[in-house]
């Protein structure tokens, strides 16, 4: 086996370690990479603390990555050592499925691997993610990092760009389409970005007005107030497709009641509570949806439109020796808008 050196958990609530783990010797299709820079997600919050089913002992979290090709296995044939790569949230699937022959990995029948805190299709191992310094995985799970893109503020595109992308390309949003980005977070911030490229007039929903000025200078034509009554009744029936990335439990009444005609909430924050009104949906024909990160098909497409419009995520890099400080920081809200673990401190 080969052996690297990554940010483990011991438990619940315990502070990660440094620690040696193991990767597998590479298969015929494996590639194995260097991890430059991984992104921090308010979802590794969740799986550290036992909120989604991962196993906690032993998890070494990160899905959302950048790095090197350091070697390859004799089958692979689209990447060379010293490559540029991107890695995001699934590392394999069952490539039989019909969500699979569509490009949509993520929604695999069989389940998804997922890069950290998964069961590996082959010897069932629990997969370890990105906060160490080297990952192994298939080929056709690793993407082309762009040339011209900052490998480090490129790193939440594989989860947090990713995930905002998905349901705008479903959305069909481009020129004339309103949208609306509740919460400016990590997700929020990308979707803001992503939808003004794409053509669409960007409103963001937000509780206070602190933010907007980063807001507009995001590409946000417009901010909304949503503690100001006179805002949302204003703003009643405005947006074809909200996308809601608050995390915490939150009442989606007020957000649907600003959709119009057949508008669209998608919640992406995954509150893991949110009791829902079928009435609110009722009257405008309204829909409730969701997606959850995105297949290969969509993450290459994403990449490719990020370069095009040198698009990335507005990061702190800090050394993945404060691995736990950022943690810590990610609880509260303390960052605009993504920490990013640079990982050479791990050599």
């Amino acid at each position: 086996m080969r052996t690297t050196t990554a940010w483990q958990s011991t438990g619940t609530g315990a502070s990660l370690q440094r620690a040696t783990i193991e990767r597998r010797e590479l298969r015929a299709d494996d590639l194995a990479v260097r991890v430059d820079f991984c992104g921090v997600c308010h979802s590794d919050l969740h799986a550290l603390n036992g909120m989604v089913g991962k196993p906690v002992a032993g998890l070494v979290p990160g899905h959302e990555f950048t790095g090197t090709v350091t070697a390859i296995g004799p089958a692979v044939t689209g990447f060379a050592p010293g490559d540029r790569v991107a890695v995001g949230t699934i590392v394999d699937s069952c490539g039989r499925c019909p969500m699979c022959a569509i490009g949509q990995e993520n929604f695999c029948h069989e389940r998804a691997v997922s890069t950290y805190g998964g069961v590996d299709r082959v010897d069932g191992t629990m997969t370890l993610g990105g906060y160490s310094r080297e990952y192994v995985l298939r080929e056709a799970f690793t993407y082309r990092l762009p040339a011209g893109l900052d490998p480090a503020a490129a790193a939440p595109l594989m989860c947090a760009g990713v995930t905002m992308w998905e349901p705008m390309r479903s959305a069909g949003v481009g020129a004339g389409t309103r949208v609306a980005v509740a919460g400016l977070g990590g997700l929020g911030h990308l979707g803001v970005k992503l939808a003004a490229a794409l053509g669409a007039e960007v409103t963001v929903l937000s509780r206070t007005p602190g933010k907007a000025a980063d807001a507009r200078a995001l590409g946000a034509a417009d901010v909304v107030i949503t503690t100001d009554d006179t805002q949302l009744k204003a703003a009643a029936g405005r947006f074809d497709l909200i996308l809601d990335t608050i995390a915490a439990p939150h009442d989606f009444s007020p957000l649907i009641a600003l959709l119009g005609f057949e508008g669209t909430l998608s919640v992406l924050g995954v509150p893991l509570e949110a009791p829902v009104r079928i009435m609110d949906l009722v009257f405008g024909r309204k829909k409730l949806t969701s997606s959850g990160v995105g297949g290969r098909k969509h993450t290459a497409e994403l990449l490719a439109f990020a370069a095009e419009h040198d698009i990335t995520a507005d990061v702190e890099r800090v050394p993945s020796a404060q691995v736990d400080e950022a943690l810590a920081r990610l609880a509260k809200g303390d960052v605009r808008y993504r920490f990013v673990l640079d990982l050479s401190d791990l050599d």
